[in-house]
């Protein structure tokens, strides 16, 4: 597996992204989330993501069942930030620094390990200055709590202000053939010019850009893309539209679109590390094959032709508030 710095941090070229087994995707089953992350290793996929508001808390102690036994061959990355109770009822946004702290031991004791390696803000709190949070995270990594530290979704004045209290290793924001915003909204040149890695979740488009989603009846009733808005309505049509593209372009390499769609994202930089999430081992597999695809600059073209920027439709997700722009 090829490796990549994001900032000062060296992780494989290729993380995986658990949300999806604990959280929002439908049933789990922990077991063979288990034997997927085992699979990673094998594979050389060591970079794992999570967060403390995923199941919630579920998905951190499925990952620190995980990696027992083997963490020092893994980085973890984790998050705090968005605020859930116990039954799964989102409370808000929280940036205020006690709950930081407690947010960092919680994290540690469900995970099993002594330090976390990357540690997220995962949303922005406007009611609490970023320089009051970042404060409490550099008292984190001080203490040897955490390694390294990331904001998720954050605006470029919002990143240049954390980046003044504390150095910002990575910047884990959406990212792909159908959400390119950080090309044109000044996020993707703000982290370059401060040397700050960019970790792409979503990147294929919360499994839209695999091309095997037609209709959101076809996902779990408790699946959450049925209410998001590029697959409903008269956006999913011209979404659709929009894959057809990317997997006849697909078809003439012999990729999968999924491939095409991760090779495209780790192609925009050496900077880039995309984290897509499954469950499935077949998915797992076809996934960490688009590390060795390599673009020609006419591909590059038509996928740029056939994607551009802007060109899906709907919003993110069906409530934008919670995102720093």
């Amino acid at each position: 597996m090829q490796q990549r710095m994001i900032g000062d941090l060296q992780v494989s070229a290729q993380g995986l992204g658990c949300m999806g087994m604990s959280d929002f995707y439908g049933p789990r089953d922990d077991e063979q989330s288990i034997a997927v992350i085992h699979r990673a290793l094998d594979l050389g996929v060591t970079f794992l993501d999570t967060a403390d508001m995923y199941g919630p808390f579920t998905n951190e102690q499925l990952v620190g069942r995980a990696i027992a036994g083997h963490r020092d061959q893994y980085t973890i990355a984790t998050k705090f930030g968005n605020e859930r109770a116990a039954d799964g009822s989102f409370i808000g946004i929280n940036g205020r620094p006690e709950y930081v702290r407690a947010c960092c031991d919680a994290s540690l004791q469900r995970l099993g390990i002594d330090t976390i390696d990357l540690y997220y803000q995962h949303r922005v709190d406007r009611t609490v200055p970023v320089e009051e949070t970042w404060g409490a995270l550099s008292e984190l990594v001080t203490s040897g709590k955490v390694r390294h530290l990331g904001i998720s979704e954050a605006a470029p004045e919002t990143i240049r202000r954390a980046h003044a209290v504390h150095p910002i290793t990575a910047l884990q924001t959406e990212w792909s053939l159908w959400t390119r915003d950080v090309e044109t909204n000044g996020v993707l040149s703000t982290v370059r010019e401060l040397g700050i890695g960019f970790v792409a979740y979503s990147p294929l488009g919360r499994g839209f850009l695999s091309g095997t989603i037609a209709s959101p009846e076809e996902l779990a009733s408790d699946d959450f893309r049925r209410n998001n808005p590029r697959f409903t309505g008269e956006n999913l049509q011209h979404n659709l539209n929009l894959v057809a593209k990317v997997k006849e372009l697909a078809d003439s390499i012999e990729v999968t679109p999924s491939q095409l769609a991760l090779a495209w994202v780790m192609a925009q930089g050496e900077d880039v590390v995309p984290i897509p999430g499954t469950r499935r081992l077949e998915y797992l597999e076809q996934n960490i094959a688009a590390v060795d695809i390599s673009l020609s600059s006419q591909l590059l073209a038509a996928l740029d032709a056939a994607a551009p920027i802007g060109a899906a439709a709907g919003d993110r997700y069906p409530n934008m508030s919670t995102i720093n722009a």
